[in-house]
C-alpha cells in the first residue's frame, strides 16, 4: 500500500487549493479525481468573485492560493461592482474561459513537486480503530495516509432533476459517490442533502443581441492576484434581458412537472440564488426578471443566461427561453437541471475544518454547505494548511472573524453551521470597512510569509506597498493648503466628500505607483471615522455573551430583514451571543440591535449567565 502524507479526494476548487497549499508545506499529497481533464471544472456560471466572493479570492491569494491567479489568466472581461458605493465595498468579478480554466489549473498543480494526481473514484476511508489510515479507490487500490481532505461538491450520494426524470449523478453526466457518501456516515459524520442547480447553455449564433443591453467590460479594474499588474486587453462584453409575463406563464403552466413542486426535491435550495420556477412563484408581483448572457469562452459559441437556473422539463426550458427578448430562436447546447446532493453537518468540525470524531480527517468546500467556486476555494486552503501543520506537529493556522472573510467563513460553518446552502456576503462581517478586497494581502501575506505559503517577492511587495501608503498618508497629514477660505492639511482636505485623491496628489506633487495603492490611501483617509468605529465594536464584540437584549419589538430595529426578524421572535435569545450563534444572522443584524438598544437607552444588561457553549 502506497502511503502518502495527504489523500485529497476531489480536484474542485476546494481540492485544488487544498493539495497544492498541503504540498508547498512539503506534504506529499495523492490528489484523486473522477475526469484529471476536469480538474477546476465550472460546473456553474463562469465567472469568478463578486461582491464578498471577490474578498475570499484576494484573500486566498494573499495566502499563497491559486484561484486569483488561474482567474487573471483566464479571464475574458472584468467589472467592479458596487461603484455607486464608497470605494472601501467595491468588489472584483470576471468572467472566465471556461475551458481555459481546468487547464491552466492542472498545469499549475503538475507543475508543483509533491503532488501525484490520479484518475480515479474514492470509494472509503480507510479507519482502523478510531484511526484514519487512508482510501480504497473503485479499483481496489489502498493508499495510506496521514490525513484527509474530502473536497467531493456536488457528488456525494447526488440526484438530478430535469422535469420529472431524476437519475444519478453528481454533474450532467458524471457518476455521484455513493460509497463515498456511506463510509463517512459510517465514521460517525452527520449528514444531509441540499439542493442546488444550473441554467441551460445557449449556442450565441442563435441569440438576437441587439435586442438586448449591452454590459462592456471595464478596463481600470485591478487583476485578481496581488502578483499581477494588467488585466487582459481584448475583453469580451456581456448583455442584458428579462423574463416578462409570457415567460411566467409558461413556467406556471408547467409547474405540474417541476421536481420543486411536485414534492420530488425535498431537500432544501439556495435562498439568494433560487431557480426561475422558484422566483416566479414566491416573487409573483414582479413583472420581470433579469438575465445575463455571459460568455462561456473565446473558442466557443455557448453562452450562459445567468439568472434562469431550472429543474423544469427540457421542453418546458425551451418553450420559457424563446419567449424571453432576444432569445426567440434560441438553440440550448445543454439542458438545465436541479440536483441534491450529500454533505455534512460544518458544526462537527474544528476550525481547522477537521473532524471532531476522526482526527487526520478533513472537510472543505460544498461538502460543508456552501455554494460557489470562492467559498470551496477559501475552505480548500485552510484544510490544506492545517492538514500539513498537523502532520509536522505545528500549531493550527485559524483566522479570527476580525482578520478575514475566511474566518468570518469558516467560523459560520463550525460553530452556527447552515440551514440551507451557505453564500458569503459582506452583511455577515461585521468588520467589512477593515476588511477590503484592496488591503487583504497587508493583512494576511505575513501570515502567508511565515508559514512558507508564500515567497521573498511576495512578502517584500506587500511590505512596500504598506510603506508607500504610510508614507502618503504622513505627507497628507503635514502639508497644508487653504482651502475653503481656511489653512488646513491635506488629511483634512481629502477628508471632504467631494474632493478627489487626484487633486491632493497634484498638490503633493507626486502619484503613487498602482492603483490599489491610491485607492487604499483614500479609503483609509476618507473612511478614517468608520474604520475606528469598527474597532471600539470590535472591542464590544469580546463581550457579547454578557449583554443581555431587553424586551425589544425587532421589527421597530431599523435595518433588520425579514428573515432576521422571523429568527429572533423563534428563537428569543436571553443574549446578543447567544442571538449571533443563530443560524443566519448577521454580525450587522446584532451590531444593529445594539446600536437600537443604546439609542433608545435600552441600556445594556451585562449578566453573569453561563456563556452559551459553541
Amino acid at each position: 500500500m502506497k502511503k502518502y502524507d495527504v489523500i485529497v479526494v476531489g480536484a474542485g476548487h476546494a481540492g485544488i487549493e487544498a493539495s497544492f497549499a498541503a504540498a508547498k508545506l512539503g506534504s506529499s499529497v495523492l490528489l484523486l479525481t473522477l475526469d484529471i481533464n476536469g480538474i477546476g471544472k465550472l460546473s456553474c456560471n463562469p465567472a469568478v468573485g463578486g461582491v464578498s466572493k471577490g474578498h475570499l479570492v484576494k484573500e486566498t491569494d494573499a495566502l499563497g492560493g491559486l484561484i486569483a491567479k488561474i482567474t487573471d489568466e483566464c479571464a475574458l472581461g472584468f467589472r467592479f461592482l458596487n461603484r455607486s458605493k464608497g470605494k472601501a465595498v467595491w468588489a472584483t468579478r470576471a468572467q472566465v474561459d471556461r475551458f481555459s480554466y481546468p487547464r491552466i489549473a492542472r498545469r499549475y498543480l503538475e507543475n508543483q513537486s509533491n503532488i501525484d494526481i490520479l484518475q480515479a473514484k474514492a470509494r472509503k476511508i480507510l479507519i482502523k480503530g478510531k484511526r484514519l489510515e487512508g482510501i480504497e479507490t473503485n479499483f481496489g487500490q489502498f493508499f495510506g495516509a496521514k490525513a484527509v481532505i474530502i473536497c467531493a461538491g456536488t457528488f456525494l450520494k447526488s440526484i438530478i432533476h430535469i422535469g420529472l426524470n431524476s437519475f444519478s449523478g453528481g454533474r450532467l453526466h458524471e457518476e455521484s459517490s455513493d460509497d463515498l457518501f456511506e463510509s463517512i456516515k459510517s465514521s460517525g459524520i452527520s449528514t444531509k442533502h441540499f439542493k442546488t442547480g444550473t441554467c441551460a447553455r445557449l449556442d450565441k449564433r442563435s441569440l438576437d443581441f441587439s435586442k438586448m443591453t449591452e454590459q462592456p467590460p471595464e478596463y481600470d479594474v485591478d487583476p485578481f492576484s496581488f502578483s499581477n499588474k494588467t488585466i487582459p486587453s481584448n475583453q469580451l462584453s456581456c448583455f442584458i434581458t428579462y423574463t416578462n409575463s409570457n415567460t411566467h406563464k409558461v413556467i406556471l403552466k408547467n409547474l405540474k412537472y417541476s421536481p420543486l413542486y411536485t414534492g420530488k426535491i425535498k431537500a432544501q435550495g439556495v435562498r439568494y440564488c433560487p431557480s426561475l420556477e422558484d422566483k416566479v412563484v414566491r416573487f409573483c408581483d414582479k413583472e420581470r426578471h433579469q438575465v445575463f448572457i455571459e460568455p462561456e469562452a473565446r473558442e466557443s459559441v455557448e453562452v450562459y443566461p445567468n439568472g434562469i437556473s431550472t429543474s423544469l422539463p427540457f421542453k418546458a426550458q425551451i418553450d420559457f427561453i424563446r419567449t424571453i427578448e432576444g432569445l426567440k430562436n434560441a438553440v440550448i447546447l445543454r439542458p438545465g437541471y436541479g440536483i441534491e446532493h450529500g454533505l455534512i453537518d460544518a458544526r462537527q468540525l474544528k476550525p481547522t475544518l477537521e473532524a471532531e470524531v476522526l482526527e487526520g480527517l478533513y472537510f472543505a468546500g460544498q461538502v460543508n454547505g456552501t455554494t460557489g467556486y470562492e467559498e470551496a476555494a477559501a475552505q480548500g486552503l485552510i484544510a490544506g494548511v492545517n492538514a500539513a501543520l498537523k502532520i509536522q506537529r505545528k500549531k493550527p493556522f485559524i483566522l479570527r472573524r476580525e482578520e478575514a472573510f475566511i474566518g468570518v467563513l469558516i467560523d459560520d460553518l463550525t460553530s452556527k453551521g447552515v440551514d440551507e446552502p451557505y453564500r458569503m456576503f459582506t452583511s455577515r462581517c461585521e468588520f467589512r470597512l477593515s476588511l477590503r478586497e484592496s488591503n487583504a494581502d497587508v493583512r494576511l501575506t505575513p501570515f502567508a510569509y511565515k508559514l512558507r505559503l508564500v515567497g521573498k517577492e511576495d512578502y517584500e511587495r506587500m511590505i512596500a506597498k504598506k510603506s508607500m501608503i504610510e508614507n502618503q498618508i504622513k505627507k497628507l497629514r503635514s502639508q497644508k493648503v487653504v482651502f475653503d477660505g481656511r489653512k488646513i492639511t491635506l488629511f483634512d482636505m481629502l477628508r471632504r466628500p467631494k474632493v478627489s485623491y487626484d487633486e491632493a496628489e497634484k498638490i503633493i506633487g507626486e502619484k503613487l505607483n498602482g492603483a490599489i495603492a491610491r485607492r487604499e490611501v483614500e479609503i483609509q483617509v476618507k473612511y478614517g471615522g468608520f474604520l475606528h468605529r469598527e474597532q471600539i465594536w470590535l472591542r464590544e464584540l469580546k463581550n457579547l455573551d454578557c449583554i443581555k437584549i431587553p424586551k425589544i419589538d425587532f421589527e421597530t430595529v431599523p435595518s433588520l430583514s425579514k428573515e432576521v426578524v422571523e429568527k429572533l421572535k423563534k428563537f428569543k435569545p436571553n443574549t446578543l451571543g447567544e442571538a449571533l450563534k443563530i443560524s443566519g444572522m448577521t454580525p450587522a443584524a446584532i451590531l444593529n440591535i445594539y446600536t437600537f438598544m443604546k439609542k433608545k437607552r435600552l441600556k445594556p444588561v451585562k449578566t453573569d449567565k453561563r456563556r452559551v457553549k459553541r
